[in-house]
């Protein structure tokens, strides 16, 4: 007996989405409740549960087609066993090739990712860091989740072991490249995932829409810098996180955005909504790309809450357990290009926010203090706001207001 695995439900408004991967394959055995499948929404990937425990049979749809909510993807063959279920590859085979499957002395499917290299279940972004780095992906263990790899698990490992020429997997269903150029050229086309496609259209979208313009100012970092090696022993000791800066840096986005509410209001038609609480948008890395999860009431959280609650979005972003209500409604965003060490960037806001702050690398530049030069641990600051709501006097008062919170942190404390 089959039972059907159909697309659950998504989440408000979300009718449809993409096969990404299959997470398991014709003839493995499944638990009820395993992941079978993963689909890709507008917002974040989402795994399809086995409804019961059996035997993968028939896959109804392959990875990377469009299907709507409650449409049908795959048969679980109920009572069966994974070394006596027959695969739909099997039973398309030829005569030949089914009695040598089903003759006991040979195995009835040898895995595809011991012939090729290429595990089924990688995700495409993961395959091409394989072959990218020329790194053998049954040796690497996953961090994801079930143990599945990551970009950054091939990354780390490629880090790890002496520099080789990436090796092609054998199998390779496109045109082969001529053995006699060794210095020949290589094109790899990819479908956008639909995330990506969702993030092009959202930012173009802002492009179009918001009369963007972007604010610059510094900080010096040193007061944050020195409480942090201070305290962080003490604060992971009582709280299990470690303190990071973006802790200071949300508290002291909440104390300007109640200074300047323009930045924290946005336009629905022909007006103006403002709002008396705080929900910054954070964006943490994950391994289909950055995805942006949201502190709720972030100005009555405390830094320890509020490293807390990021610590858990980067934890379950990697993991691929971020819920589609948690990367909604945001009204402000936080974008720290700084870890990947970018210098100064103008980050474009994502509607139908009107402000979004762009933080980055600190490095030592010579500054005037006191008539000396010193040199400094500096940070630019970059603020994206919609021209049409918010005027370059409240950005710069913005600025200017956690620029002097990060200066000296103890204007966070006593809420000045």
């Amino acid at each position: 007996m089959a039972t059907d695995v159909v697309v659950p439900t998504l989440g408000e408004s979300i009718t449809e989405a993409t096969l990404g991967q299959w997470l398991k394959k014709p003839g493995e055995a499944v638990k009820a409740d395993e992941p079978i499948a993963s689909l890709e929404t507008d917002k974040v990937a989402v795994e399809v549960p086995s409804p019961v425990a059996g035997v993968m049979g028939e896959l109804v749809v392959t990875e990377g087609d469009t299907v709507n909510v409650g449409a049908v993807i795959a048969r679980i063959e109920e009572g069966a066993s994974a070394a006596t279920a027959a695969t739909p590859a099997v039973e398309d085979q030829t005569a030949v090739g089914k009695a040598e499957a089903a003759a006991p002395a040979e195995p009835a499917a040898a895995p595809a990712d011991d012939e090729s290299g290429d595990p089924v279940t990688l995700s495409p972004s993961v395959r091409r860091a394989v072959l990218e780095y020329g790194v053998d992906p049954t040796k690497i263990k996953g961090t994801g989740k079930d143990g599945r790899l990551t970009k950054d698990d091939v990354v780390a490992a490629a880090k790890n072991q002496p520099k080789v020429a990436p090796v092609a997997p054998a199998p390779a269903p496109v045109a082969a490249v001529p053995a006699s150029s060794s210095g020949g050229r290589k094109e790899e086309r990819v479908r956008m995932t639909r995330l990506r496609q969702t993030v092009a259209s959202r930012l173009k979208e802002a492009q179009n829409t918001a009369a963007m313009l972007t604010t610059f100012n510094d900080v010096d970092m040193t007061a944050v810098i020195e409480a942090r090696a201070k305290y962080k022993d003490l604060f992971e000791k009582k709280h299990g996180v470690r303190l990071g800066f973006m802790g200071f840096f949300v508290k002291a986005a909440c104390m300007a955005l109640r200074d300047v509410p323009a930045v924290n209001a946005s336009i629905e038609g022909d007006e103006i909504v403002y709002r008396d609480y705080v929900d910054v948008s954070v964006a943490v890395s994950a391994p289909n790309g950055l995805v942006v999860p949201v502190i709720r009431d972030a100005q009555n959280l405390s830094v320890a809450e509020i490293e807390k609650t990021i610590g858990d979005f980067g934890a379950r972003a990697k993991a691929g357990t971020l819920k589609l209500e948690e990367m909604k409604g945001g009204t402000f965003t936080i974008s720290n290009g700084g870890v990947f060490g970018s210098l100064m960037s103008t980050p474009i806001i994502n509607p139908p926010q009107s402000g979004v702050l762009g933080l980055h690398r600190i490095e030592d530049r010579p500054v005037v203090r006191d008539g000396q030069i010193v040199a400094r641990p500096m940070m630019y600051l970059a603020l994206s706001y919609d021209h049409r709501l918010i005027d370059g006097r409240e950005a710069v008062t913005f600025l200017v207001a956690l620029k002097n919170a990060i200066e000296d942190p103890t204007r966070l404390l006593i809420d000045l």
